[in-house]
């Protein structure tokens, strides 16, 4: 009798929170466009909860924002961004946390054009090098940090074709607009490896780390679904979703 009672709680508890769900709208960093179309998946089946994910450069949202577009949460790119719409005021104070750490790659769409050492940098002489705008997206800033350390700016900087986000930087280099081009590691990633194409995973000595952080903002406060994800994100799944996407913690 106690296992049936049991059992019946917890199909009224499941019931209920159906009959409660909400949805979320969730700015979401282009980089991290696979896997949070996964977790969102995720999310739902296991909450009820849905997330509506609009996906772009975190500056752009920036603006957005403070220009009073309704999102409820925002998975930044940076750690900056949150922080400084904490401190604004469009942010509930106390809600941020990273929820992954990036890493950058130098990539072609096409087999043995980038070396494991990136020497393509140097000894390539044409062709243009894409990257996401530095003043948008913080893999773009990550990047010109890097091309600065390597002593590369200068002679790159002629070359440049610079997408909104990381999303078009990518489509740069996937459509043969660019032969290579700075990346997001977790863009050309599957299956724990490269999934096309040749790429260098940028050394992590060679530009400040991307901490990507999320917040709750605040049209978002006191909905339960925009609540639920940001605990959420913090969870096994999550975790188990964001590592095999090329991210650390």
């Amino acid at each position: 009798m106690m296992k049936f009672f049991c059992r019946w709680i917890a199909i009224a508890a499941l019931t209920l929170g159906v009959s409660h769900a909400a949805e979320v709208s969730v700015a979401v960093a282009a980089n991290f466009t696979a896997p949070m179309q996964k977790i969102a998946e995720a999310f739902a089946q296991d909450t009820g909860h849905k997330a509506v994910l609009a996906f772009g450069a975190t500056g752009k949202f920036y603006a957005q924002i403070r220009n009073g577009a309704p999102f409820q949460v925002l998975l930044a790119a940076d750690k900056e961004t949150p922080a400084l719409l904490e401190k604004e005021g469009f942010a509930v104070a106390g809600t941020r946390f990273t929820y992954a750490t990036g890493r950058l790659v130098l990539w072609s769409a096409q087999p043995g054009v980038v070396d494991d050492k990136g020497d393509v940098l140097r000894t390539s002489t044409d062709g243009k090098v894409a990257l996401a705008d530095p003043k948008l997206a913080p893999y773009g800033a990550a990047a010109i940090e890097s091309m600065t350390r390597l002593g590369l700016l200068q002679r790159l900087q002629p070359r440049f074709v610079q997408g909104e986000s990381i999303a078009q930087a990518y489509q740069f280099v996937a459509t043969g607009n660019a032969p290579v081009g700075f990346v997001a590691l977790s863009q050309v990633m599957a299956d724990g490896r490269i999934a096309k194409g040749s790429a260098w995973v940028v050394p992590a000595r060679l530009h400040a780390p991307i901490l990507q952080d999320a917040v709750l903002l605040n049209p978002g406060k006191d909905n339960p679904a925009a609540l639920a994800l940001t605990g959420y994100l913090r969870g096994e799944k999550a975790r188990a979703i964001i590592l095999s996407h090329g991210y650390e913690f």
